[in-house]
């Protein structure tokens, strides 16, 4: 779990530490706005996935034992991936000012 915190922390520092194109003078700072609601928002999600992946692989622990445990993480971490890779396409496309 901790390990889990510490991944989405890291990437969304990451995410906020790639430096966006700067603001022109036409779009206000659009760009740089967006791009930082994009990364919050991955952030947001990818550990709402993270603790639904926790809390589902302890009740397979319970219910099925340390295998169905292993395999409801390994979903779990799976889709966490996904939805961090899908978030970081978001935030890249929101710097680019799409």
């Amino acid at each position: 779990m901790v390990r889990r915190r510490l991944s989405v922390i890291v990437m969304l520092l990451a995410a906020l530490a790639a430096r966006p194109p700067l603001a022109s003078a036409t779009d206000g700072g659009k760009s740089v706005k967006n791009t930082v609601k994009e990364a919050a928002k991955t952030g947001g999600r990818t550990a709402k996935e993270g603790a639904l992946t926790f809390g589902r692989s302890a009740k397979a622990f319970f219910t099925g034992g340390p295998k169905a445990a292993k395999d409801v993480w390994k979903a779990g971490a799976a889709k966490t991936k996904r939805t961090a890779k899908a978030g970081a396409r978001s935030t890249k496309k929101a710097a680019k000012g799409g």
